[in-house]
Parts: C-alpha cells; sequence; structure tokens
C-alpha cells in the first residue's frame, strides 16, 4: 500500500541532517527532473523581488526566498516532521514510535512541487514552492505531470490519494481499481453530502496518524481500507455519482 500526502506550505525550521542529496530520496527515476527544479529555483532566489513574484508572496515573507537560496546548503530533516500546518498537527509525527515511522518510511509518500514524491522520512531541506508556483521558463506541472504519475503507477498494490486537488492533477494516479481517491465530506441533517476544505486537512492527518500507528498489513483493495477504516472507527466508503471510484471519508 502507498500512501500519497500533500505537502504544506509551511516548513518547520532547522534540522540535524546533512544537507540535501538526491541519492537519499525515493523514487530515484525523479532525480534529474529534481535536479533541474532545485537549479533552477536556487537561481531564481537570486533575485529576491522575482522571486516574491513568483511564489506569490508578499515583502514581509523574503525569508522564504532566503530558504530556497540556501536549498543546497542548509541543514535537513524527515519529511513527516518538516512539514507543518493543519494536516501535519493532526498526523503529529513527533508522538509517532519507531515502529510507526517505520510503518511511514514503507507505505507513505508526499507530494512535493520541488522533488516530486518523496518518502515519509526522506532527509530535505526547507523551502518554498508550490504546485501553481511559476518559475520563468519552468512549467511545474508540465515537468512533473509525467514522471510523477509514472512514478505512482510502478507502485504495486493499494494506492491511497490523499492529496489536494491540485497535486493530484500534477501527478495523476493510475486507471486500475487498486488506485482511489479519498474526498473528505460532511454529512448534513438531511443526510446530503459536501465536501470539506479547511477541516479536510484535519480529518485525513487523524486518519493517517491511526493508520501509522494501527500499521495494518495485507490492505490489500479498496474494500480492504474501508474494512480497516470502520474496526477503527472511520466512516469511510465508496462515492457513487459522478464521484464513482473514489472513497468518501466522513469528518
Amino acid at each position: 500500500m502507498l500512501v500519497l500526502l500533500p505537502p504544506s506550505e509551511t516548513k518547520r525550521e532547522g534540522g540535524d541532517g546533512a544537507p540535501l542529496r538526491m541519492g537519499a530520496l525515493s523514487f530515484a527515476s525523479l532525480g534529474p527532473i529534481r535536479e533541474r527544479v532545485v537549479d533552477e529555483l536556487v537561481a531564481l532566489a537570486t533575485d529576491t523581488d522575482a522571486t516574491l513574484r513568483a511564489l506569490k508572496l508578499g515583502p514581509r515573507q523574503s525569508g522564504e526566498v532566503e530558504r530556497d537560496r540556501k536549498l543546497r546548503s542548509s541543514p535537513t530533516m524527515p519529511a513527516i516532521d518538516r512539514y507543518t500546518g493543519v494536516l501535519y498537527d493532526a498526523l503529529d509525527a513527533a508522538t509517532l514510535d519507531s515502529s510507526a515511522r517505520a510503518y511511514a518510511r514503507d507505505h507513505v509518500a508526499i507530494h512535493s512541487a520541488l522533488f516530486g514524491l518523496v518518502g515519509a522520512l526522506d532527509p530535505v531541506p526547507a523551502y518554498r514552492l508550490s504546485h501553481d508556483s511559476r518559475i520563468p521558463g519552468l512549467r511545474l506541472k508540465a515537468v512533473w505531470r509525467e514522471a510523477i504519475a509514472r512514478a505512482i503507477e510502478a507502485r504495486p498494490g493499494l494506492i491511497v490519494d490523499l492529496r489536494s486537488e491540485g497535486y493530484a492533477e500534477v501527478g495523476p494516479l493510475p486507471d486500475r481499481g487498486d488506485a482511489v481517491y479519498v474526498r473528505v465530506v460532511s454529512v448534513d441533517e438531511g443526510g446530503r453530502r459536501r465536501a470539506l476544505n479547511h477541516f479536510n486537512k484535519r480529518a485525513k492527518g487523524l486518519f493517517v496518524h491511526e493508520l501509522l500507528i494501527g500499521a495494518p498489513e495485507g490492505l490489500a483493495t479498496p474494500r480492504d481500507l474501508i474494512e480497516w477504516a470502520a474496526s477503527r472507527g472511520f466512516e469511510l466508503g465508496a462515492a457513487t455519482g459522478e464521484r464513482s471510484g473514489e472513497l468518501e471519508l466522513v469528518a
């Protein structure tokens, strides 16, 4: 099983790992594109004003430009610890024991606009780049889309996509029965379902936290995942109508 997570705009500072080494990152097939995107972003970051425009940042966020300028020399930490924000606060990586972190290493990937897919424990530096950022002469979606889609397709077994729609478009799931997109919804008193925005991140984080500490083996199909989720108190089921083929997680 492979669980795909989105990144977050915010990153934790510092780290005690060695500076960035592309060879230490999972999904080695993405290496050449990683090198290109990192080189272009570091070069862009020599011009603070241009970088602020490309990253859609304000003048008070110039520290983000400094992060990108020092990408190749700043310290690293595991990706699951680097990312912050609502989803990662709920995932609460700091409380995971060694067994749960090993399970994350084997079963969780984070989709980064800078590095493509990275493993949960891959060492990454702090940076700022989003899937919709505009690096002059480099269209991120065009650069990443096919390569990430191939990397996902090459992974056998169940694929559980918890990414945002924007990132899912940058690396589409393969068209097969064991690759499913999970959408977080709420149910009102009339039984009507609606997609959630901000609060869907917390639901995803809690779901993955439980998955990591439960460390289930043998989840091969969406039905297996639905049954496991029910055993842990989550309401997860197949979507209907236009979104058939997806799963819905009720928050």
